[in-house]
């Protein structure tokens, strides 16, 4: 187990269902530069009438496999009508931090909690809401020792968990928002690279930066096109560090690892995110010492654009800047 200095736990106290609240009170303070290890629980399994041991036990998971922790979220908290679907831990709330502060995110392990998990999609679903008729929860069973997901007879997936949900509060006159669309705040950017050793930066809106995370997956492929990976309860093992005044210029987060710079740009469809993940990628490049011009032309030349997540209302495509393009190397804590 990764050591930390704190260890929060998904109790209903300790979640939410649906929202990334700036008027909740903090759940856990921590000094910056401390790490947190944070249980998760994903909402598949408990979005149903059904309770989730009931749920699982349908599908041949046994009910000792069942997190005690979703079945006490099952039983004392409601998802309100018009919140995202996503449960989320925390607010967390980082010591030292103020608006226009930057909130470093390094990800020192992720723990997968139980041996299995959900894709959930069907009519009105994904990036092609008219391909299916009926709805699907396919309930996927994992290899731990083997590292895979056992999709199918013939296929196994390699497992690569990372947080599909990782913010920091809205600006406080939001108060909250659903935890469906991604945004300057981070939250369900879906972002599949943000596995045990990456980082992702965020601007800082409130007092303590509000720190939530949750929506953990298995893994997941880019685009999340059928609107869910797989869905899965895990642990994170997070680094908090709070750099002042170096969110005031941030307009969408960013991410780094040991191999590549990462720029994200995000809007309500797919062109004007890449014109914004363009736009990141070349402000970045200028950054590091080159001209306009020369950083457009290195974009077209070296920078591969993905798309990270389609399905989400508000749309996320990065940039991949491989670190190995610059001569001279700034240090990196994973490497």
């Amino acid at each position: 187990m990764q050591k930390h200095d704190a260890h929060l736990r998904s109790t209903p106290d300790n979640v939410i269902w649906g929202w990334i609240a700036a008027d909740r009170a903090p759940v856990l303070r921590i000094e910056s530069g401390q790490t947190v290890r944070i249980d998760t629980v994903t909402h598949q399994g408990l979005n149903t009438a059904k309770d989730p041991v009931s749920f699982f036990g349908a599908a041949g998971i046994a009910a000792g496999e069942v997190l005690a922790d979703a079945s006490e979220i099952h039983r004392s908290i409601r998802r309100e009508g018009a919140a995202g679907p996503h449960l989320l831990t925390g607010p967390i709330h980082v010591e030292g931090a103020r608006p226009g502060d930057m909130l470093e995110v390094r990800v020192l392990d992720v723990e997968i909690r139980v041996p299995y998990g959900i894709n959930a999609t069907g009519p009105g679903s994904g990036a092609v809401p008219d391909l299916l008729s009926a709805a699907q929860q396919k309930i996927i069973k994992l290899d731990l020792k083997r590292n895979v997901a056992l999709f199918s007879a013939e296929v196994e997936v390699p497992l690569a968990p990372f947080m599909g949900i990782v913010a920091v509060a809205p600006p406080p006159e939001q108060k909250r928002v659903s935890t469906k669309p991604p945004g300057a705040f981070g939250g369900n950017i879906d972002f599949r690279h943000l596995v045990k050793g990456s980082t992702l930066y965020l601007p800082v809106f409130n007092d303590g930066a509000l720190f939530y995370t949750g929506d953990g997956h298995a893994c997941q492929g880019d685009g999340e096109v059928d609107g869910t990976a797989i869905e899965i309860s895990l642990t994170p093992t997070l680094q908090l560090v709070v750099h002042p005044g170096a969110g005031k210029a941030m307009k969408w987060p960013r991410a780094e690892d040991a191999a590549n710079f990462y720029s994200m740009g995000m809007a309500g469809d797919l062109d004007s995110a890449l014109k914004e993940a363009i736009r990141e990628a070349v402000g970045f490049l200028k950054r590091r010492g080159l001209s306009e011009s020369e950083a457009y032309a290195l974009c077209s030349l070296a920078v591969d654009f993905r798309i990270g997540e389609a399905v989400n209302n508000i749309q996320m495509v990065y940039g991949v800047i491989p670190k190995r393009l610059f001569k001279s190397s700034i240090p990196y804590w994973a490497a």
